[in-house]
């Protein structure tokens, strides 16, 4: 048999110049809008919109063709590149929970959770079914586009969550504790229900296809509990005892790719394993704050992070909001998601005999989709559940929440009175930064 030819030359200048132009742009805007008080993912997102078709496809149709050409060889090597990305930065992001941390908190996390993914689930779910037939993809199962919304509108984000009450010096405090631990458990059960979804998506809305997903879905939380978690702590304590400096960094690529690649061939998204290795390896001392894993942070948080979210602003076109019906819809969609996560997490706070600011702060940390909507966004727009129009509509919902918590938080925690233990804990965690 023949050996498959390799890139041809034009294939790969073109691929070059695609990335170094998406990075480019990505890490200036980024930077500006961090300037601007703005979370950098909005300035990377819009790189992607820059050179997609909301402007340059208008402004410079014949490079843009030839820039973005729509083949798929060409197309498929950018996503190629994206996936690798996101990969990665969904097995950080699960290196940030520390289960230890969650049980400590006991039922007051798993309240505020169950409010704040419940109900936006349930109002998103119902928007699903009621919004206009254009906006659908055609052909696709109405059923499967409302859950898909549900889970999209339902989910939080931990990095930008972590980044912004690091930011704040709010991880001290144990407002800012139970606001982590919340968006564990609301993530990981956003997670799971993106991975039925995605299986219903491609295999149809039955009961036997929806008991396989969720039999899977038992198997791989029990193969992660009774095998997963002593094979990676073996895994990397021979990492550790190696002489090379990147071993480590290698093994947890490893880990978090073969994780992914297991959830995939039991037809569940592979961000789902990747999140899982994250947990693992958090498990087995190799959390996010591991110095070890410095270099693999900083290169996927300042190259490929950006280059992903760039390339998730590429599918989005802004001009379909110029559609009344689709900016009526983008309207509603974003009250939906900002009235549900509120209401649902400052109903668990108050359940929990929290006081008034402190459900507000809960609701304000929690409503940030940021990275994880996007990557759900990129997962409907794969599968095809979402079109162009509503995937662009949950991009929005992803930036605007994200852009909106903080200066929400700020107010809210304002009004809490610090406590002794908070200062003395502030004093033990921060006082060498300072």
């Amino acid at each position: 048999m023949a050996p498959v030819a390799p890139l041809n030359s034009h294939q790969l200048l073109v691929f070059l110049l695609q990335i170094g132009l998406l990075l480019g742009s990505a890490l200036v805007l980024g930077r500006l809008a961090r300037r601007l008080g703005m979370p950098a993912i909005v300035g990377e997102l819009f790189a992607g919109v820059l050179l997609g078709p909301s402007l340059l496809d208008h402004v410079a149709p014949g490079f843009a063709g030839w820039l973005l050409p729509q083949r798929p060889d060409q197309q498929h090597l950018l996503d190629a590149a994206g996936q690798f990305g996101v990969l990665l930065l969904v097995g950080i992001t699960g290196m940030h929970i520390d289960l230890d941390l969650v049980k400590r908190q006991g039922m007051t996390a798993v309240r505020v959770s169950a409010g704040g993914l419940l109900v936006p689930l349930g109002l998103g779910i119902g928007v699903g079914f009621i919004l206009p037939g254009s906006l659908l993809v055609a052909g696709e199962d109405r059923t499967v586009f409302a859950w898909f919304l549900g889970v999209a509108l339902c989910v939080s984000a931990i990095p930008v969550i972590a980044k912004t009450l690091l930011e704040m010096r709010l991880l001290h405090r144990d407002i800012g504790q139970q606001i982590v631990n919340s968006a564990v458990v609301d993530d990981a059960a956003g997670w799971l229900l993106l991975s039925v979804v995605s299986a219903m998506a491609t295999t149809g809305v039955h009961a036997s296809g929806v008991a396989r997903s969720v039999a899977g879905l038992a198997g791989v939380v029990v193969f992660t509990i009774v095998l997963g978690r002593p094979l990676v702590r073996v895994i990397m304590r021979l990492a550790d005892r190696s002489e090379g400096e990147g071993v480590g960094v290698a093994a947890a690529v490893v880990v978090i790719f073969l994780c992914g690649a297991g959830t995939q061939a039991l037809g569940m998204e592979s961000v789902l394993g990747a999140f899982i290795a994250g947990i693992l390896l958090s498990s087995a001392g190799w959390g996010a704050g591991s110095e070890r894993l410095a270099a693999l942070r900083t290169f996927v948080m300042a190259v490929l992070a950006p280059l992903y979210f760039a390339t998730a602003g590429l599918r989005a076109d802004l001009t379909a909001l110029t559609r009344p019906a689709v900016a009526v819809t983008a309207v509603a969609v974003l009250l939906v998601a900002v009235i549900g996560k509120f209401v649902g997490a400052y109903t668990g706070a108050r359940a929990s005999r929290l006081g008034h600011w402190e459900a507000l702060s809960l609701g304000a940390g929690m409503n940030a989709r940021g990275v994880i909507g996007l990557v759900i966004a990129m997962v409907g727009l794969r599968l095809n559940v979402l079109s162009t129009a509503m995937y662009t509509i949950v991009v929005l919902v992803a930036i605007v929440t994200s852009v909106m918590a903080p200066p929400i938080l700020r107010y809210a925690v304002r009004r809490i009175e610090v406590t002794s233990e908070e200062e003395h804990r502030e004093r033990v965690l921060l006082g060498g930064y300072r």
